[in-house]
């Protein structure tokens, strides 16, 4: 199984002041930051995707600015992404339409021929043809039944469109084609990806997964691989489920894309820093100490009265000092802990902490953070974003922070991956 990356401009300062919480002197935006694969010295995944629709492209607005955009597509993902250097030669680049981009309207705002040429333009290794998302999901239906009109359109749509698409990679083939499967139902993904190997493809990408459980998502497979050759290789776009992985590898996945090791970091109640020991994965809480003149939370309680910012300033100020002293074995856990959970006490609860400490929002605060404290887990790493920024790795606090440990949690969860995949399998 590969990992693959969904790229979406998550790229860090490499020379960021941690103490003073400044970017470095006449930073410059991506010229000057580092995707993952640079911050930590080698790629924590098998490859990287990117969507048309984040890029920007016509009528979609993506996360790209123009002049990025038009970048890209003159020099090429590899060059943009910066893996055209030999150690990241092997590297995969897969490409999708972003269907999520385009989710409300009508059809999609692309063609299987203009993304033909955004493909072969840009160098992808692989891309996806042109989808248009279902969302509706009866996993109850038996075969082509059930489905709302809307979604037997959107299904209609993808097929249509990837017929097409295959007929246009195949006067460019430069990069591998892969039909993309959406529908309704198990039975109804199953005959879309029955369609798609008839008309040709032998690398299928399975759609629509995002808001599915695991279970739902393994019946899908169990439908698809009932219908399709075994030689059909799978990949499965935006893989929510990386706590799960271990249960899908009997299904011959192909590969998986994914955001969710990096997207955890910092968008989790308690699963932030993410620690790999061979086929499984250990989860801890990242430490909040946000900033007290620029959260919003804090800023609403100085505006109505509750505290004064000064009072929370203080608090930030000794709350990072008690992290870095007990980083340098320099102080008690519990007195770490008393002077962390004070700050914490306002963020979570609007009151001061001697009137809250007893309740059950701070007492599993209090556990998860003396686990945290206690198993020193970015000790226990050897990347390079561990052993530069010791703790500080575990504060929960903005963007450089935030999404280096995310980048950590992309190296953790690739070696869960690659121990999931026998090694004769990895060299192929």
């Amino acid at each position: 199984m590969k990992f693959i990356f969904a790229d979406s401009l998550d790229f860090v300062d490499p020379g960021y002041d941690f103490l003073n919480d400044r970017n470095a002197p006449g930073r410059k935006p991506y010229w000057d930051d580092a995707y993952p694969h640079e911050i930590l010295g080698y790629a924590p995944y098998h490859g990287m995707l990117v969507s048309r629709g984040i890029v920007g492209d016509g009528p979609v607005k993506g996360k790209y600015t123009e002049s990025q955009a038009m970048r890209f597509r003159r020099v090429g993902a590899r060059e943009f992404l910066r893996l055209n250097t030999p150690e990241f030669a092997d590297l995969a680049l897969f490409g999708d339409c972003g269907a999520f981009t385009y989710v409300a309207e009508d059809k999609p705002p692309y063609t299987p021929v203009d993304t033909m040429e955004f493909y072969h333009d840009c160098g992808f290794t692989h891309g996806c043809s042109v989808d248009h998302i279902i969302f509706d999901f009866d996993e109850s239906v038996i075969g082509m039944d059930g489905g709302s009109p809307e979604a037997r359109r959107r299904f209609d749509i993808t097929l249509e469109n990837a017929d097409a698409f295959l007929a246009e990679a195949r006067r460019e083939r430069n990069f591998t084609p892969m039909g993309v499967v959406q529908g309704w139902s198990p039975d109804s993904m199953a005959e879309a990806a029955r369609r798609l190997v008839a008309m040709g493809y032998d690398y299928l990408a399975i759609g629509g997964m995002v808001p599915l459980k695991a279970d739902q998502i393994k019946r899908c497979l169990v439908a698809i691989r009932a219908t399709v050759p075994a030689s059909t290789r799978l990949h499965i776009l935006g893989f929510a489920k990386p706590n799960e992985i271990h249960e899908f590898a009997p299904f011959n996945v192909t590969s998986i894309d994914t955001t969710s090791p990096l997207i955890r970091a910092f968008k989790d109640d308690k699963q932030n820093y993410w620690l790999g020991d061979g086929p499984r994965l250990s989860y801890y809480t990242a430490i909040r100490i946000p900033q007290a003149i620029e959260n919003p939370r804090l800023q609403r309680h100085v505006r109505q009265g509750d505290f004064k910012a000064e009072h929370l300033t203080r608090m930030e100020t000794s709350a990072l000092a008690a992290l870095r002293a007990y980083d340098h074995d320099d102080e008690d856990l519990e007195r770490v802990l008393e002077t962390v959970l004070e700050y914490n006490a306002v963020l979570a609860t609007g009151h001061a902490y001697e009137h809250v400490r007893d309740k059950p929002t701070m007492q599993k605060l209090r556990d998860r953070y003396r686990t945290t404290l206690t198993d020193k887990p970015w000790r226990q790493c050897d990347c390079r974003i561990c052993k530069d920024v010791g703790i500080e790795v575990m504060i929960f606090r903005a963007s450089n922070r935030n999404k280096r440990r995310g980048i950590h949690n992309l190296a953790a969860f690739k070696t869960v991956v690659d121990a999931l995949t026998p090694a004769k399998d990895q060299a192929a």
